[in-house]
């Protein structure tokens, strides 16, 4: 029988100076006002100092994807399959990059954990997700240039549908359920619909990336826990995550991908439908001097969830735990199980951090990464040599021609300033040239400019206004 928890549970009444944490994750959506306002301060707190986030989106963006051909040892992130299963760490890399950015926001304050946005059923503009007080309020302080699609065109967003396919593929085929994943509309549509920083190498400028990539790592462990064992991979180690990166004076880990193919191996549980799960977990205090689970619904602790002799463990409901069959706690050991009835009270000054988020702005320096808004895209390169655009330098008009009509029209035209905000958009009806007149009214500069047929991007081409 289940036993709701209205009280502490103290096994052993001593507990480390340090609180830190690790995480039960769950839907944005499932989150209290307090645990919504932590996340928002924690992403600007981040950003003073060292700057953990910039640091993590300039890493993303060097090691983003090289061809072959610029440099076959120099290792990346992205889009290595189906050609180069050797190189293969999408998942696994995403996985320690969320778990590194939550870690420093549990420093300043042990129960925060990422939540995830599902991408393919919350889809509005209108959405909870974009309120100002929660990931709305990073677009402008943060120069991000979102557009969401420029004319919410939903379509770019990933269906149930699509979702049920990719966690359809079974079990033997990791190769083809990761490379589904990357290169589909599951994990890209988020990227190019939501627009500015995100469809570019620089994407975890902004804090939806967090959250799109958490909600792509709970697929991922969906996938696994349906078909144990069978994620593997052939690299031994990944890049920033292999021993050697130093980040604020300190030696990143060496990670093994296929020692995190279980996502409890760094105390990450994933809660859904208000029940969290804690169970086949040992509490070892790797990361941590104390390990805290704290969640707003229900937690269920039982079914071989060991807290052994000289370990740490707390875990924090605001409405029910249960303490179930399985659930052990070792002589010497540490143990609290407590309601959380003042979760509104906040660890951080959230006075200094409003007013700070408010009257200081921290946009981005300019980067030539963000100038790539396809990177979750790629172009076929066939499609480059045929298109051209001229003149360039231009004054007040271009000409837009394809050389061989065998092979494709052209629909539409978008020109991006060199922040990524758009500055032109023009749809017409599909044809092998075009003529685009009136444009004095841009200021001198480079811009790049956009060549789509179907909502295909075929040309991205940089061209100089004089």
């Amino acid at each position: 029988m289940k036993r709701a928890l209205k009280i502490y549970v103290i096994l052993m009444c001593v507990l480390v100076q340090t609180v830190w944490a690790q995480s039960i994750r769950k839907n944005y959506q499932e989150m209290t006002e307090y645990e919504r306002e932590e996340l928002v301060n924690a992403f600007y707190e981040l950003r003073n100092g060292p700057d953990l986030v910039a640091d993590l989106a300039q890493f993303h963006s060097d090691f983003f994807n090289f061809d072959d051909d610029d440099d076959p040892t120099q290792l990346d992130i992205h889009f290595n399959l189906p050609d180069e299963p050797e190189r293969q760490i999408f998942f696994a890399w995403h996985r320690y990059q969320m778990f590194e950015m939550e870690q420093a926001m549990q420093e300043l304050n042990p129960d925060i954990s990422l939540p995830w946005w599902d991408s393919s059923v919350d889809q509005s503009i209108f959405s909870p997700v974009w309120a100002d007080d929660f990931m709305g309020s990073f677009d402008q302080a943060w120069d991000l240039q979102r557009n969401y699609a420029t004319v919410n065109d939903v379509d770019l967003l990933p269906t149930p549908q699509d979702v049920i396919d990719v966690q359809s593929i079974p079990l033997q085929e990791f190769l083809e359920y990761a490379n589904t994943m990357e290169r589909g509309r599951v994990h890209t549509g988020a990227h190019r619909w939501v627009g500015g920083a995100m469809p570019s190498p620089m994407s975890p400028r902004d804090p939806i990336f967090y959250l799109h990539h958490t909600f792509v790592d709970k697929l991922w462990d969906d996938w696994e826990t349906a078909n144990p064992g069978g994620s593997s991979h052939i690299i031994t180690s990944m890049l920033r995550y292999d021993g050697t990166y130093v980040f604020d004076g300190e030696t990143l880990p060496l990670v093994d991908p296929d020692d995190i193919v279980d996502s409890k191996v760094l105390g990450v549980f994933y809660a859904e439908n208000q029940l969290a799960d804690l169970s086949d977990y040992t509490v070892s205090n790797t990361h941590h001097d104390l390990e805290n689970f704290y969640y707003q619904f229900v937690i269920d602790v039982g079914d071989n969830f060991l807290v052994p002799s000289a370990s740490n463990c707390q875990v924090t409901s605001v409405n029910q735990i249960n303490l179930l069959p399985g659930f052990t706690a070792q002589s010497g050991s540490s143990f609290v199980a407590t309601i959380d009835t003042e979760n509104q009270a906040s660890r951080l000054d959230n006075t200094s951090l409003l007013a700070s988020r408010i009257n200081n702005p921290n946009p981005f320096d300019y980067d030539p990464a963000i100038l790539n808004k396809e990177a979750y895209n790629p172009i076929d390169p066939s499609f480059e040599s045929i298109i051209s655009v001229s003149p360039n330098p231009f004054d007040t008009y271009l000409d837009l021609k394809i050389e061989d009509t065998n092979k494709l029209g052209m629909d539409e035209v978008v020109i991006y300033d060199i922040s990524g905000r758009v500055v032109l958009d023009r749809v017409f009806e599909n044809t092998e040239a075009y003529h685009l007149d009136y444009l004095n009214y841009l200021e001198s500069g480079v811009y790049i400019v956009e060549i789509l047929n179907n909502r295909k991007l075929v040309l991205r081409k940089k061209i100089i206004k004089e």
